[in-house]
């Protein structure tokens, strides 16, 4: 089977206090980081080929190169713990078991970068998982490892500020530029790129964002070694993920694995099946915008952003959703269209009013009401949105529209008529007067 490295969420009891972190290594990659230029740690980064856990699998030694340098602007990390992907819950693992490790990425992240202040953005539903992130913090800030004081435990002149801030809970601040539009204080609304954060970004100054997971995994970079982190899983996407089962699975919960991990060993050896010895009728790889896999298309693939690219879908952020052979596709679909339409910020046509187009179509196709016409037209409206909008919000939207329908036209079109028989809401108006009906008796 698997050698599993557990780099992200190490197997070690009571991992989430400072005492029992440290004497587990931690804070050594951040000392080791301390002897090497902050070039040589972006360098060190980008050899292990460490790419964006937060769904887009941007390469992060290249992200983190595009910060200006020698410039006398405050520069800023955003850590992207939104976590709103129906389907996605590993980040609250870090928060939860091993807090201190990404609070030591981001001291590493900020010493290569040369940044002043890190936040910390969560997702509004977290308030359990807030609670925790800020005892975490407020540990580390008395033992002296963040803040000023960082300069008498670590030596040298660097320090950082960290600050855990609460979103509202809204999808669209999953998108790194509403991220900071919440956290100055504004609605939660993506802004047009160009300008990038790393050259325009929170209150105009030089920004990167990151997700939780990407963050969490640089101390294990360091620590390891960028050829001994870059041999681990995948050539094109190597590492460990935080895989989340759920759905029709009779193990559901976050896995780290290897990204070269089976789909069918994912499924059958680490989630123990489908209940009741089922069949899969679809997966979804990475969340629920994400395009689906027919149950019969599953063998052979590995989990990772380059294999399934291949296959017409991709890893997004490895919540891997699961269902089995009695699944009602088409419900399905309305529902996650249903959450789309909810969620959209409502800035862009195509999105606002195609995500509610596409909705009511599936609304008919459900409850037996549309016609063979209004499926095309479904996959229109889809089309029309994908690639249209300033956000990704209209892509996660029609990339599950797309990706059904392709998959699963029959039963859609089992659930259609023909046609369909019209009767007016005021039969009086709507009954057409003949010739012989206004003459009188």
């Amino acid at each position: 089977m698997y050698t599993v490295p557990h780099l992200v969420l190490p197997q070690i009891p009571e991992l989430h206090r400072l005492d029992v972190y440290c004497a587990h290594g931690g804070y050594e990659a951040y000392r080791k980081a301390l002897t090497m230029s902050p070039e040589q740690v972006i360098d060190e980064v980008k050899k292990s080929g460490l790419r964006g856990r937060g769904g887009a699998c941007f390469p992060t030694g290249l992200k983190w190169s595009f910060m200006p340098k020698g410039s006398d602007k405050p520069k800023y990390l955003a850590v992207n713990g939104d976590e709103s992907e129906p389907g996605s819950f590993k980040d609250r693992q870090i928060f939860e078991y091993n807090p201190h490790q990404l609070i030591e990425g981001i001291l590493i992240a900020g010493y290569a970068m040369g940044i002043t202040k890190a936040f910390i953005y969560i997702r509004g539903e977290y308030h359990k998982w807030v609670r925790l992130m800020e005892n975490a913090l407020k540990e580390a800030y008395e033992r002296g490892y963040v803040g000023k004081a960082m300069t008498s435990t670590f030596g040298g002149e660097y320090w950082l500020d960290i600050v855990v801030h609460k979103g509202a809970g809204a999808y669209i601040c999953g998108e790194e530029t509403a991220l900071m539009s919440s956290l100055e204080g504004d609605r939660g609304y993506p802004r047009f790129k160009p300008p990038f954060p790393a050259q325009k970004g929170l209150w105009g100054m030089p920004t990167t964002i990151n997700n939780v997971e990407t963050i969490a995994t640089v101390p294990a970079i360091i620590s390891l070694g960028a050829e001994r982190y870059a041999a681990i899983g995948a050539a094109g996407h190597p590492g460990t993920l935080l895989y989340g089962l759920s759905g029709h699975i009779n193990k559901p919960g976050v896995y780290e694995l290897p990204t070269d991990v089976l789909l069918t060993d994912l499924l059958y050896t680490i989630g123990g099946g489908i209940p009741g010895g089922k069949k899969v009728k679809a997966i979804i790889p990475g969340g629920s915008s994400m395009p689906p896999l027919r149950g019969d298309e599953i063998e052979g693939v590995m989990m990772n952003n380059e294999d399934l690219k291949r296959r017409g879908t991709y890893i997004g952020t490895a919540g891997v959703i699961v269902m089995d052979e009695d699944t009602d596709i088409p419900r399905v679909l309305l529902r996650i269209v249903h959450f789309y339409h909810h969620e959209s910020c409502g800035q862009c046509t195509p999105c606002r009013e195609g995500c509610g187009w596409m909705e009511k179509i599936l609304q008919r196709i459900v409850a037996g009401d549309a016609t063979t016409e209004e499926l095309d037209l479904l996959l229109s409206v889809a089309n029309q949105i994908e690639g249209n909008t300033i956000c990704a919000l209209g892509d996660a939207a029609a990339w599950p529209v797309q990706g059904f329908l392709r998959k699963f036209w029959d039963e859609f079109a089992a659930r259609v008529k023909p046609r369909r028989s019209f009767i007016p809401l005021n039969v009086v108006h709507g009954r057409r007067a003949t010739r012989s009906s206004l003459l009188p008796s």
